[in-house]
């Protein structure tokens, strides 16, 4: 039980902050903006018939994953063009749409995009999720694929884009907090990008190593681990998901400038960063729950390595030790 009581503590803050969000930030919007969530309403609703259809004749899961660094580059651009091209509205937009770019590639070159475009590699995830007892019943699992995969993820992406929304009428001159949250935004987004290589580097090299029929732990360090500890991965375990729900939440921080909040914070497109964060919360034990599976040494790594914050760097020693006392 005591595992997981920082989750429930962190799952009760985020309720709580959206609350807030709603009661205390006011949700009056104007017709332009009601206008534009109908536009974004249509697309996403499309955008979810297509995956759950095309993903469950194809039987390849990953059709929102190709998606998902997409039509966001498509919803800020859709609000900046409503919004009458408010050099706040296009900042959000620009730094959308190279983050799109940049997770479009990194996906691409992991093959999940195909010209047959129902084909391309699945994420390995959705593999070992079908095979939970829950989902053995075929229709169990076409009622997920509906519900989370097509329907809630689409909409998660719209929620993403809120911020911006909820900026779209305001006349106020750009502000110290719009520097702020963009400088942050393209701070993460780095932060995200050279995760990136150092995952991609990393991965490729042990395949590489791991050609001639070697074991894994036969193979030269740091690949004998199997997971990777180089770059920003030995000082936190998810530097890239920190960056992911560090971009939503700086385009939030700009809506401060812009005089949308009430009681200098709060305002209703609050609610789509912390969906952001609450949907990294449940997914990322998934994903470690895996690499410790796979790999023996992984339990230090998770015991001694935090989440997000990088107070301290990687010792196997330092980490088995602190385990093991």
């Amino acid at each position: 039980m005591k595992k997981f009581i920082p989750t429930i503590f962190t799952v009760i803050i985020i309720v709580t902050l959206a609350v807030l969000g709603f009661t205390l930030g006011g949700f009056n919007l104007s017709q332009n903006q009601l206008d534009t969530l109908l536009i974004l309403a249509i697309v996403s609703g499309s955008a979810a018939a297509y995956c759950f259809i095309v993903g469950e004749i194809s039987r390849n899961n990953s059709q929102m994953d190709k998606l998902w660094s997409i039509l966001p580059i498509a919803y800020t651009w859709i609000i900046a063009v409503k919004g009458e091209m408010k050099i706040r509205l296009v900042i959000i937009a620009v730094i959308t749409t190279l983050w799109g770019i940049r997770l479009t590639y990194n996906f691409a070159r992991k093959g999940a995009y195909h010209w047959k475009f129902w084909e391309g590699r699945e994420d390995y995830r959705w593999e070992i999720v079908r095979k939970f007892k829950i989902f053995q019943n075929p229709f169990s699992w076409a009622l997920f694929d509906l519900f989370f995969i097509a329907i809630y993820q689409n909409l998660l992406v719209v929620t993403m884009t809120f911020p911006a929304v909820a900026m779209m009428d305001s006349t106020a001159p750009l502000g110290v907090w719009d520097y702020v949250g963009a400088s942050l935004a393209a701070a993460f987004l780095l932060l995200e990008t050279i995760a990136d290589e150092y995952q991609w580097k990393f991965h490729q090299n042990k395949k590489k190593l791991l050609q001639n029929g070697d074991k894994l732990e036969n193979i030269e360090a740091p690949y004998n681990k199997g997971f990777n500890t180089t770059g920003p991965w030995g000082y936190m375990r998810h530097p890239n998901y920190l960056g992911e729900q560090g971009i939503w939440m700086s385009f939030y921080i700009m809506t401060i400038s812009a005089g949308v909040t009430n009681y200098g914070v709060f305002n209703w497109s609050w609610f789509g960063p912390l969906l952001i964060v609450f949907l990294f919360l449940a997914s990322s034990p998934l994903g470690e729950s895996i690499s410790n599976s796979k790999y023996p040494e992984y339990k230090y790594y998770l015991n001694y390595v935090f989440k997000y914050l990088p107070l301290r760097k990687y010792d196997y020693e330092k980490a088995k030790a602190a385990l093991e006392k």
